[in-house]
């Protein structure tokens, strides 16, 4: 139901992952049974969740760390890897430098050029490893490197900005990149996102993306929701987005996986976006957390090094574990950010789901105080989710 704001202004209320609460059913289920696969395109993974594209979190080892553990890491081809033949000195200066010189720094480091033959080496760098060599672009870097890309045969492509939709409109000297055409063209398959709305998730399906990736502003490190005003929160946006998915299966067959895209920090972060219909999600801040990540304990955003409106921070979020432990465990940390994938079992057998699919229908209710009901103790003394 619409809400009036004003005389001229109506507007829907949307809410967010930390305003829902999932109810347990009939049933409960040994978290052992849960089923946790899901497929995009031709790739099956055991975990459903996928590492972001932002070079705090995947360098070369990280995604094939993140392959051989059943999950998926996708590398960012427009930042640090394939700007700097070696990186480590150039992540080492991010690190260390202060808060006040931090954006100047990025956008001095970004402005390097992209080197082609770098994309190409980190690509086969995966491979070579036996890793799932997913990658990233903008439109943009999409045109300019697609090419390169499907030489290079990597085995998933991301094509992702703040917001993509097939109706983009460009001055006349610039011609934007056809979704469609380019995912019809490359040789691998093509995810296209973000989007936040029924309509053009359907229009990102219908221009062939294998998989749609939903969220814009939640991240950790993103400030686009203040710079810009943009976004919708995540439970709103992934249900609007499934019904999208769940409308175009029922007109084509073609079933196209909803990835929920930013925000989350914790397992259950997780299983409320698979319970609001996604098939997987993408995060970032927790896995810039792991021993092996190339952010050496810091976390910034995708859009951070833009030289002219930058829209994401720098922001410090520790080392906490290695990325099995992160992973699936053992956890050494009781606030939820360890273990995702016990987490998610042992929801999916609180709530008696046997898969994905069975999650995705359980019931959820309106619950702001789910967060904050009884944990007093736990908020003033900084403990458990407290301490979040």
């Amino acid at each position: 139901m619409d809400i009036q704001i004003g005389c001229g202004k109506t507007a829907k209320r949307a809410y967010g992952i930390d305003e829902i609460a999932l109810v347990p059913g009939n049933r409960t289920l040994d978290p052992s049974m849960a089923e946790t696969h899901w497929r995009v395109g031709s790739i099956e993974r055991e975990i459903p969740i996928i590492a972001s594209a932002m070079d705090s979190v995947v360098d070369v080892r990280m995604a094939v760390g993140l392959s051989q553990l059943g999950a998926l890491g996708v590398l960012n081809l427009e930042g640090i890897q394939t700007r700097y033949t070696n990186p480590e000195p150039i992540l080492d200066r991010i690190a260390t430098v202060g808060k006040d010189g931090f954006v100047p720094l990025m956008q001095e480091l970004y402005a390097e050029p992209i080197k082609p033959e770098l994309i190409t080496q980190r690509i086969q760098e995966i491979k070579l490893q036996g890793g799932i060599a997913a990658v990233s672009t903008t439109p943009a870097g999409a045109s300019k490197y697609g090419s390169i890309v499907a030489k290079a045969a990597a085995d998933l492509f991301f094509v992702q900005a703040t917001v993509v939709s097939t109706a983009h409109l460009s001055r006349e000297s610039v011609v934007p990149l056809d979704l469609a055409q380019f995912c019809q063209e490359m040789p691998m398959p093509v995810i296209l996102g973000n989007c936040v709305t029924y309509e053009v998730a359907l229009n990102l399906m219908k221009a062939g993306a294998v998989a749609v990736l939903v969220g814009i502003g939640p991240g950790a490190a993103c400030t686009s929701r203040g710079v810009l005003g943009v976004g919708v929160p995540q439970a709103t946006a992934i249900a609007d987005c499934v019904a999208a998915r769940d409308h175009y299966y029922e007109e084509t067959g073609n079933y196209v996986p909803v990835i929920a895209d930013g925000g989350l920090i914790t397992g259950g972060d997780i299983c409320k976006c698979i319970a609001c219909g996604a098939d997987s999600v993408m995060i970032g801040s927790p896995f810039a957390r792991a021993a092996e990540a190339p952010g050496r304990g810091y976390h910034w955003g995708m859009a951070t090094p833009s030289p002219v409106l930058p829209r994401g921070t720098r922001i410090r979020v520790g080392t906490t574990g290695t990325l099995e432990q992160i992973l699936t465990g053992p956890a050494q940390l009781d606030d939820g950010t360890h273990n995702l994938l016990g987490a998610l079992k042992t929801s999916m057998g609180t709530l008696g789901a046997k898969n994905i699919k069975e999650m995705q229908q359980v019931d959820v209710v309106i619950a702001p105080s789910l967060l904050t009901e009884g944990k007093v103790y736990q908020k003033a003394q900084q403990l458990g989710m407290g301490n979040q």
